[in-house]
């Protein structure tokens, strides 16, 4: 697996050659990009969100575009004009397909779980333990309902299972941190 940054800024890493559990599956993600330019420097804890995400996306997904019969892709997450744009290329790096969002939908829930983040990684500097499982237990509760918006909102355009939602989830997250 490599890491880095492409030609305009955005945080690549690239598993084409690294034996996935997904291996052989057509429909798999094998690269993810994220467009770093609207976005201001993270927190190491936000930053170390974004490595997990990524790297556990590529270790394991499921990713198919409605009416596709090629794979595997590489994905380019981005924003643009307040849509979430999941700009797809084939494994030979061609154009396969563009699908966008609206984000309006993931607003209050981005904002709630950006703040009971605040709250956990405040926590666990101080907190008792029953005190940072609860909040945890809310935290990834919050997760898991922007999960399953995220596979709601993407049906009929891109199918994906439910960690593979949880993981893009994440990464929806990272890219809502603007200046």
């Amino acid at each position: 697996m490599t890491h880095g940054t492409d030609s305009q800024g955005a945080a690549r890493v690239d598993n084409t050659d690294m034996t996935a559990t997904t291996e052989g599956d057509p429909f798999r993600l094998i690269e993810i990009t994220l467009d770093e330019s609207t976005v201001v420097r993270r927190s190491p804890d936000i930053e170390h969100e974004r490595k997990v995400a990524i790297y556990d996306l590529l270790e394991g997904n499921s990713f198919r575009p409605e009416g596709s019969e090629v794979g595997p892709y590489r994905l380019h997450l981005s924003v643009e004009e307040n849509r979430l744009v999941f700009d797809i290329r084939t494994g030979e790096d061609e154009q396969h397909a563009k699908v966008m969002l609206s984000l309006t939908p993931f607003r209050k829930i981005v904002k709630d779980y950006f703040l009971i983040c605040e709250s956990y990684y405040d926590a666990i500097k101080t907190a008792a333990p029953a005190q940072i499982e609860a909040i945890d237990m809310g935290r990834r509760g919050l997760h898991n309902e922007g999960s399953e918006l995220l596979k709601a909102r993407l049906d009929g355009k891109i199918a994906v299972d439910f960690d593979t939602a949880r993981r893009l989830f994440t990464l929806i997250c990272v890219l809502h941190i603007k200046a």
